[in-house]
């Protein structure tokens, strides 16, 4: 099973998909993207280290996702990946200004169909970030395109796609295994 968990910040997206994992009764797999670059961005990961349960295995890949996820799509686990906005970031800030061009973004986008078919539940956390207005500046469009590409592409191969608001759950797509 894979699921899109989208929202906003602070919206409960990291929780719900830890939840959800953690009631698959399967051994967790964090992928966690994020890099500890600044004190407020450590701030946010030791919080989110803070309430984990100690028995989710982490592995922290800010850039090489796919690669990632292919080593442990066909077990049984649940995989969560938090976060793909940072992921994108990060493949940003490494110059890859053509971000739906760069290698690790196709690499991810070729491997759906397999994620979608994966013996593990995959929760893969990402950040809405369509819902404004555009945004100034080239870069800033070149990222929030690849981010909505990047989600129409996994919501399309997912079976369910799930909206958190304010801690709430919405579902936007739930299609049963078949």
């Amino acid at each position: 099973m894979l699921e899109l968990v989208l929202g906003g910040a602070r919206s409960g997206k990291s929780r719900y998909a830890q939840d959800c994992a953690i009631d698959n009764k399967q051994p967790v797999l964090l992928i966690a993207t994020a890099t500890a670059d600044d004190e407020e961005m450590q701030q946010r990961i030791k919080l989110h280290q803070q309430t984990r349960p100690s028995d989710i295995v982490v592995i922290e890949e800010p850039l090489q996702l796919s690669n990632t996820l292919q080593a442990h799509y066909n077990t049984e686990k649940t995989i969560i990946v938090d976060c793909l906005t940072l992921w994108l970031s990060n493949l940003l800030l490494q110059d890859e200004t053509d971000l739906e061009n760069s290698f690790e973004y196709k690499a991810l986008i070729d491997n759906l169909e397999l994620l979608s078919q994966a013996k593990a539940n995959i929760y893969l956390v990402s950040n809405e970030v369509g819902m404004g207005i555009i945004p100034l500046g080239k870069l800033n469009r070149i990222y929030c395109d690849a981010v909505g590409h990047l989600h129409q592409a996994i919501a399309k191969h997912a079976q369910r796609v799930t909206l958190m608001v304010a801690g709430l759950a919405h579902s936007i797509k739930n299609e049963s295994m078949g």
